[in-house]
């Protein structure tokens, strides 16, 4: 039996008044999001709990859905328990805890930053609350084990026999016995549409806890074909103490291997399936990571409209709901744990990562559409190491030893070589890559995914993510990289699907990102507190035009979408109408007369010189189908003086941060041998400004860029790692230059 704890919560932040809350809730819902200081602390939620003396004869767990980022938990003032994995579920014993009648729950949640506790610094914003259900389960005294760190007590995998059409369904998990000995059995059965296919059973003598392991064999089951066919069988685990049936456990399961190549890609049950994912951050506007399944049955349809067949849950355990609507829906899911950016000089830490990823595997490990377990996304953002490396593979292979038939993944910043050692230490390489926005030029992805094709010819290669951040309120004639514009967010977008598209070798992708996410340290493109990156705002309410241009690439429900609807006043006579689209035939009309028309369609198709009368214009587009089907969209434009509302006006940030370099004079920038004992570039930036005479070096270098919220990330990197990054145009003769004075300095 369970028991919902979600009504009747009083709350309160250190140091100020109660109210009632309902859970899920997070205290950062608005300054999370909205670029005003979001607040880091504790919270503080409890509650009363009524329980009778037949409820005390039972045994009694507290389970918590999530929790962040620390969580303690104290029943009747006494503390029961402390929680360092901020995106995963827990459960603890409630028994010695509790009296018959009121109990007082208290639950304190901190998501101050913590070095024992990963992540450490991450693009997003770390929100802190109880944000996921509360319940008190009421489990019979013979019960499967609810405090393995597992969500069901039970691991469920289908094996397919070697050269054969023959399956294994196998169970394995524990029973908890908090009786006297007693005899029973369990039972195990495999349902197709409610229908017993087979079933199985082992008899067990139960005493404190014991392991069970079952399996079952079918021929020639009905497969789970991703989103082509998402089929899914239900197992039933039943515990039986004597004859009774005492708990039992129903999971869904599908029947499907993955192969993944360096050459070919990705085999579902051995069909070619070219990855066309996106990625996904959990939060929500307005509510934060405290989201409601009408929240996560949006971002499932959005992923379905535009054809998607993949999704990063990015960058830590998602709600078990979605990865339920992952099987649900076929949508093959890279599953992750926040191994991010920096690596924490406290050795707890990486107890703590590896805990979480333990925990993610046997809280999703039951999950068919889960195909990959990311070890780690952007570890070396702050600089590459031999002790880097060597985390990363103990990462991975801890994580092969837990879920030997998964594949392990990784992450990486563009920065990292391709022949890099780091490239060996998981079976699956991804690249995050942003030419074109943070470096480059567009046409630069193509390239060096072929480079690393050439270098790399045994490694499968994913990008896992691309994108530039729009802001829909701004457009341009001329789109160009830092705009912001929905135009260039469109070029970029074109370029990207289309260099997938036509590289056999590459096993897929993830764009970044699905939806815009809060991230508290951003300040940028007219918003601030928000990575602007997804395809649709965060609030779910305005699909950006390059969510039409993926659903053209990818969707075959037939569409068409006029471009360019937001950039309603137009300063030029002649304009470039564009429109998104997967049909074969196209007619565009202005103010109802025929002016073009193509069988030439491409997923992006511009019609280009179209004269647009003085004042408003109505825009439409036909467009027609193989058989012939109409479909038909429609905007205006006003033809009218220049709107420079449209135009994104950079804020003053001390000047743009390649120029503000170039006012140092770098002519006798000379090596010198570093004395090992004095500060270097080699040293973390924020360890040298812990030292006044550091902290004036880097002042005088940096000047006001120190005052913007993304360099606080920035002070977990080293200074050579910094020069590494393109975006930030640091010469490598200005790291000379700083280091002569830094050297001076002792440790």
């Amino acid at each position: 039996m369970e028991i919902l704890l979600n009504d009747s919560w009083s709350f309160h932040k250190e140091n100020e008044a109660s109210e009632q809350v309902r859970i899920p809730h997070t205290y950062n819902s608005v300054d999370g999001q909205s670029g005003t200081s979001m607040w880091r602390g504790r919270g503080f939620y409890t509650r009363k709990l009524m329980l009778t003396e037949a409820d005390l004869n039972q045994s009694l767990f507290l389970e918590i859905g999530a929790a962040a980022m620390v969580s303690t938990v104290y029943i009747n003032g006494q503390k029961v328990y402390e929680n360092t994995c901020p995106y995963a579920l827990y459960r603890m014993s409630i028994n010695e805890y509790v009296n018959e009648g009121e109990n007082q729950i208290e639950i304190v949640t901190d998501n101050s930053a913590n070095d024992a506790v990963y992540p450490q610094m991450a693009d997003f914003s770390f929100y802190g609350g109880l944000y996921r259900n509360v319940k008190v389960i009421a489990a019979p005294k013979i019960h499967f084990d609810y405090l393995d760190g597992s969500r069901d007590g039970v691991q469920i995998r289908t094996v397919k026999e070697e050269n054969g059409s023959c399956w294994k369904v196998v169970g394995t998990g524990s029973v908890v016995c908090e009786k006297e000995k007693s005899k029973g059995k369990v039972r195990m059965l495999l349902l197709d549409q409610g229908e017993v296919v087979c079933e199985t059973s082992a008899s067990m003598e139960f005493s404190g806890k014991d392991t069970l392991s079952l399996t079952l064999e079918i021929s020639k089951p009905h497969l789970w074909m991703g989103t082509e066919d998402p089929y899914l069988y239900q197992v039933k685990m039943e515990l039986y103490e004597e004859e009774t049936m005492v708990e039992e456990r129903s999971i869904s399961t599908g029947f499907r291997t993955i192969q993944i190549t360096s050459d070919q890609g990705l085999f579902l049950n051995g069909k070619h399936v070219k990855l066309r994912g996106v990625a996904r951050h959990q939060d929500f506007g307005g509510v934060g990571n405290a989201v409601s399944k009408e929240n996560m049955e949006c971002d499932m349809q959005l992923i379905k409209e535009i054809g998607a067949n993949s999704v990063r849950l990015s960058h830590y355990q998602h709600d078990d709901y979605f990865y339920q609507r992952c099987d649900e829906e076929g949508i093959l899911v890279w599953a992750e744990v926040p191994f991010i950016s920096i690596i924490s000089e406290n050795e707890a830490a990486e107890d703590n990562i590896r805990e979480q990823m333990r925990r993610l595997i046997l809280q999703c490990g039951n999950h068919t559409s889960v195909y990959c377990w990311g070890v780690q996304n952007e570890i070396t953002i702050a600089g590459e190491n031999e002790e880097i490396h060597a985390h990363v593979k103990r990462m991975s292979e801890y994580t092969k030893n837990l879920d030997p038939d998964r594949y392990t993944a990784e992450a990486n910043i563009y920065s990292v070589a391709n022949e890099s050692p780091i490239n060996r230490l998981a079976e699956l390489v991804g690249y995050n890559l942003y030419y074109g926005w943070y470096y480059d030029t567009i046409p630069g992805l193509q390239k060096r995914l072929d480079e690393f094709h050439a270098a790399c010819p045994d490694i499968p290669l994913l990008v896992t993510e691309y994108g530039v951040d729009t802001n829909p309120q701004y457009h341009s004639y001329e789109p160009k990289t830092k705009d912001y514009t929905e135009e260039y967010q469109l070029l970029f977008t074109d370029n990207a699907l289309r260099s997938f598209e036509e590289r056999p070798y590459f096993v897929g992708s993830y764009v970044w990102n699905l939806c815009d996410f809060g991230s508290a340290n951003r300040d940028e493109g007219g918003k601030q507190g928000q990575n602007q990156k997804g395809l649709v705002t965060i609030d779910r309410k305005i699909k950006k035009d390059a969510f039409y241009l993926y659903k053209a690439y990818w969707s075959e429900t037939p569409f068409v979408k006029l471009a360019g609807s937001r950039f309603i006043n137009r300063h030029k006579e002649k304009n470039t109408i564009t429109v998104l689209t997967n049909l074969k035939k196209l007619e565009l009309l202005v103010n109802g007369e025929s002016v073009a028309k193509t069988e030439t369609v491409n997923p992006m198709t511009h019609f280009e010189g179209i004269l647009l009368s003085k004042g408003k214009n109505q825009i439409a587009v036909r467009g027609y189908d193989a058989q012939g089907n109409l479909y038909e969209d429609h905007m205006i434009l006003n033809f009218t003086e220049e709107d420079k509302s449209y135009q994104y006006i950079k804020k003053d940030e001390g000047g743009n941060v390649i120029n503000w370099f170039e006012k140092f004079d770098l002519t006798d920038a000379e090596e010198i041998q570093l004395d090992p004992e004095g500060f270097s570039s080699a040293d973390k930036v924020g360890t040298i400004m812990k030292n006044p005479e550091g902290e004036k070096v880097i002042l005088k270098y940096f000047g006001t860029m120190v005052e913007h919220p993304k360099f606080a990330m920035m002070k977990a990197m080293t200074l050579d790692a910094m020069g590494k990054l393109k975006n930030l145009g640091i010469p490598q003769e200005l790291i000379t230059v700083i280091n002569k004075e830094l050297n001076q300095i002792k440790k």
